[in-house]
C-alpha cells in the first residue's frame, strides 16, 4: 500500500481536536488538517489521489457535514469514505447519515482507541466495489480565446494609462492612515479556486478584526426575514439556554411528552425546536454593510468611484479572473454556498464587474436570493457580446450613491 493511501483529511478549526486526533493516529496514518471545505477541495482537485479518508468536525446539517459530502459526491469524490465527528446524535440523524452515504459517525469527545481501530480497518479493507468505478470529475472552466484577449488588452492598457493615478491614490492613503497601500484577501473564484484578490485599502488597518462587531448591520439580513430579529422583539431564550418548555408539532401529536428532550439544570426544551431556531438565526452568506464605520475618508471616495477596484486589473492580467464575471467571494461566504442552486455561480468566470453590479448596485436594498439569481443568470448566458454590453453599462454604475 502506497503512502498516498495512508493520508487522512481532517476538516476542523479546533486546534486541540486536530492535535488529539493526530496523536491518536500517529503511526497508522498521516493527518492533514484543513480549516474549511473550500481549501480542502482545492487541494483535492490538484491531488485527487492523496487521501484514503475524510474526517469532518461538523454537525450533520452544518456546512462541513451533509452539504460537503453531497458536494464531494457531485464533483466526483464520492469514493472517499466520509467520517463525521458530531456533538450529539439522534436516531433521525443516523438514518439521514446512512442514506447520504456517511461511512461512520463519532460523538465528541472522540474515543481515540475506537477511532484508530475503525480507521485502521478502513485503510486495510477499502471498499472493493469502488475500485473500478468510473469517477466523473468536474470540468474546469477555461476562458474563451476572445474573452482572454479582451482581458489582456484592456487591463494592460488601463494599468499603463492610470499609473499616475495609482501613485496619487497610494500617497493619499498613506497620508491619512498607517498601514499598507494595497489590501489583499483570499477569494474563491471559478471552480472554487482560491487566489489573492487585490484592492486599494479603503478601511482602517484593523477592519477585519472589527467585522464580527458589525454583523448586525449586514445589508443582506433584511428586516422581517428569518435572518433578522425585529426591533424591539425579545431574543428567544431557547437560543441561549434550554429553559423553555415547548414541544414541536411532532411531539405534541405523539403525546406523552418530548421525544427529543435537552436539559439544562432542571429544565427542558425540545431539540427539534432548538435546532430550528438556531438554523433560522444563521448569518446570511453575503456580508455588505451600509455606511460602514471602518471606511476612511479617502476610502469612501475611492469606493464611490470604484477606484479601489483598479488593482484587480493585476488579477485579470495574471488570469485569476476576468474583466466581466461573477464577483469572487471571501472564504467565509463561499463555504456557505454548496447547494446545486447556489454553487452554479462558480461554474462561470469570476470578474471585476458583472450582471449584479450593473443591475442592482447602488439602486436600493437587494436580497441575497436576488444576487444569487443574477450570478446564476450570468453563468447561463455569458458570451463575448454579453460581456461588452455589461462593460458599457458598468461606466454609469461606477458613480453610485450608496455607501456600501
Amino acid at each position: 500500500m502506497t503512502d498516498n493511501f495512508r493520508k487522512i483529511a481532517l476538516i476542523s478549526k479546533n486546534q486541540q481536536l486536530i492535535e488529539s486526533i493526530s496523536e491518536a493516529l500517529k503511526g497508522a496514518c498521516d493527518v492533514l488538517p484543513f480549516s474549511n471545505g473550500i481549501i480542502f477541495y482545492n487541494h483535492l482537485a490538484k491531488s485527487s489521489g492523496d487521501f484514503c479518508l475524510v474526517l469532518s468536525d461538523a454537525s450533520l446539517q452544518g456546512v462541513h457535514g451533509l452539504p460537503l459530502k453531497e458536494t464531494m459526491d457531485k464533483l466526483g469524490y464520492g469514493h472517499l469514505p466520509f467520517f463525521l465527528l458530531v456533538d450529539r446524535l439522534s436516531r433521525e440523524d443516523i438514518l439521514k447519515a446512512i442514506k447520504a452515504g456517511i461511512a461512520d459517525l463519532f460523538i465528541k469527545p472522540v474515543n481515540r482507541k475506537k477511532l484508530r481501530t475503525r480507521i485502521a480497518f478502513q485503510i486495510k479493507h477499502p471498499i472493493s466495489r469502488l475500485k473500478n468505478r468510473k469517477i466523473t470529475k468536474i470540468q474546469s472552466y477555461k476562458i474563451p480565446f476572445l474573452k482572454r484577449l479582451l482581458d489582456l488588452v484592456v487591463s494592460g492598457l488601463i494599468l499603463l494609462l492610470l499609473s499616475p493615478l495609482f501613485l496619487i491614490v497610494a500617497l493619499l492613503i498613506r497620508i491619512e492612515s498607517r498601514g499598507p497601500v494595497f489590501y489583499y484577501s483570499y477569494r474563491v473564484g471559478t471552480g472554487y479556486n482560491i487566489f489573492k484578490f487585490y484592492k486599494f485599502r479603503s478601511m482602517d488597518p484593523d477592519a477585519d478584526a472589527r467585522l464580527q462587531q458589525l454583523k448586525h448591520l449586514n445589508q443582506y439580513n433584511q428586516p422581517g426575514s428569518t435572518h433578522t430579529r425585529v426591533e424591539g422583539e425579545k431574543s428567544d431564550p431557547a437560543l441561549n439556554s434550554h429553559s423553555v418548555k415547548e414541544l414541536c408539532e411532532f411531539c405534541e401529536q405523539a403525546g406523552g411528552g418530548c421525544l427529543q428532550p435537552l436539559y439544562d439544570d432542571n429544565q427542558m426544551v425540545c431539540e427539534k425546536i432548538l435546532l430550528a431556531k438556531k438554523n433560522s438565526n444563521q448569518d446570511s452568506a453575503f456580508i455588505k454593510i451600509k455606511d460602514d464605520p471602518r471606511v476612511t475618508r479617502i476610502g469612501k471616495f475611492i469606493r464611490n468611484t470604484s477606484i479601489d477596484e483598479l488593482p484587480q486589473l493585476w488579477n485579470v492580467l495574471k488570469g485569476d479572473m476576468s474583466l466581466v464575471g461573477n464577483r469572487p467571494l471571501p472564504l467565509y461566504e463561499a463555504e456557505k454556498i454548496t447547494t446545486d442552486k447556489y454553487a452554479l455561480r462558480f461554474l462561470g468566470p469570476a470578474g471585476i464587474t458583472g450582471l449584479w453590479q450593473v443591475e442592482k448596485r447602488g439602486r436600493g436594498e437587494m436580497s441575497e436570493e436576488e444576487r444569487l439569481s443574477l450570478d446564476n443568470d450570468y453563468v447561463k448566458n455569458f458570451s463575448f457580446w454579453f460581456d461588452l454590453k455589461i462593460l458599457l453599462r458598468t461606466v454609469p454604475a461606477l458613480f453610485q450613491s450608496e455607501n456600501v
